[in-house]
């Protein structure tokens, strides 16, 4: 086999669950590719470019990008790190799990956090924002774009795109030093998300969501505002593997086309993720499209679910992510009774996991080449399992 185009996956079950996700053959076959030097001449290329299209992923221009071994979680880590000195403040909004667990982060390294938590389903409201920001001195403040706990979104109620615009121009007005910190572990590569145009100064993610490639890399965009805070801290960086004393010559290194080491990068995961980045920004759909068709497939997923008589998380449809959908199992059901149906069919979904209703509830992910390729099939599989499962389940417990 000496093509992408010759190599095609075994056959497996669908994987919807809200990340990681399914992975184009190109994607995977990148990752397959024999293993080589990370300072070889290919591979420096093969770096730099994936540093520069990170870039156009979220609409930046100037921002750095950090391409770094590990999972999203590690991103919390250059944050609370390379950003926040002990004793500083921090407000986290919290939608979800993730809320708890930024927090948790920042203050393992030393960070005094106050936390807002919204009501279940529901986003930080904008007034109380502002309050929060009015009462002391915050050096950051973060949000989850898309929590996958929940599978909410900080929106305002227009749609999901508006409302991390909205949260930077209040910080900006009302407590223009502090850094707007955007958890998009679950949300960069399927909601539009416009770096330099909202103000924001990190962007932390992942490769295995909407990115679509395996897991295994931390994906990070620090604005220059950052980069300079990191740069002027009065205090010795809190980290040493997330320190990016270490990785920021690295990373430029590579960009200008040279090698440099600090730790090895996943060379095969670097290759899958150009890839990956290739088909998001040159050569499949363009990103309008892409934001586009995972609005239409997220529709098409809750509308059928609202049809079986199903309740969202989300306590109104604008609060409700466009790469995943969150639902209440029907009464008298639970976990037992539903996913082993979904995967006996061949789809693999996920139980709850949200603490306060993580028994009561199960996800579904909707990401990547299962909206974009439409040719699988793969949202009508998800309708039809959807629909046979709960009909089958609710017959078998009248």
């Amino acid at each position: 086999m000496t093509s992408s185009s010759d190599f095609k996956q075994l056959p497996h079950k669908l994987l919807v669950i809200p990340g990681p996700i399914e992975v184009s053959d190109e994607v995977l076959f990148a990752n397959a590719a024999p293993v080589v030097s990370h300072v070889s001449p290919d591979f420096v290329k093969t770096f730099g470019d994936a540093v520069r299209l990170t870039r156009e992923v979220v609409f930046t221009k100037e921002a750095q990008p950090f391409l770094i071994s590990g999972s999203g979680t590690l991103g919390w880590d250059q944050v609370a790190a390379n950003l926040v000195e002990p004793g500083e403040n921090a407000l986290v909004l919290h939608s979800g799990y993730f809320g708890d667990s930024f927090s948790d982060c920042l203050q393992t390294y030393g960070a005094n956090v106050d936390l807002i938590k919204a009501e279940l389903g529901t986003a930080v409201a904008q007034t109380t924002i502002e309050e929060a920001l009015k009462q002391k001195k915050y050096k950051v403040l973060t949000f989850t774009h898309v929590d996958t706990s929940t599978g909410t979104s900080v929106m305002c109620y227009h749609c999901v795109l508006s409302d991390a615009k909205a949260i930077a121009e209040t910080v900006r007005r009302v407590s223009p030093e502090t850094l707007i910190i955007a958890d998009c572990v679950c949300s960069v590569g399927s909601e539009e998300i416009r770096f330099d145009d909202w103000g924001l100064d990190v962007v932390l993610t992942a490769g295995q969501k909407g990115l679509g490639i395996p897991p295994g890399l931390s994906i990070l965009i620090a604005s220059p505002r950052a980069i300079k805070t990191y740069e002027t801290r009065a205090s010795p960086v809190t980290s040493y593997y997330a320190s990016w004393k270490k990785w920021l010559p690295v990373m430029k290194a590579y960009e200008a086309g040279s090698g440099a080491y600090f730790a090895t990068p996943p060379v095969n995961l670097i290759n899958s993720y150009l890839v990956s980045l290739n088909q998001l920004t040159r050569t499949g759909p363009s990103l309008e499209d892409r934001f586009r068709l995972h609005r239409e497939a997220s529709k098409r997923v809750k509308d059928a679910a609202t049809e079986l008589g199903l309740k969202q998380i989300a306590l109104d449809p604008v609060f409700a992510a466009n790469g995943m959908t969150t639902l209440y199992y029907p009464d008298g059901l639970g976990a037992s009774d539903v996913l082993p149906r979904f995967a006996q069919r061949g789809l693999v979904i996920a139980g709850g996991l949200f603490a306060e209703i993580k028994d009561k509830y199960f996800r579904i992910g909707h990401m990547g080449v299962t909206v974009v390729e439409e040719e699988r099939g793969d949202i009508d599989n998800i309708i039809r399992v959807l629909q046979e499962s709960i009909t089958e389940a609710r017959r078998q417990k009248a």
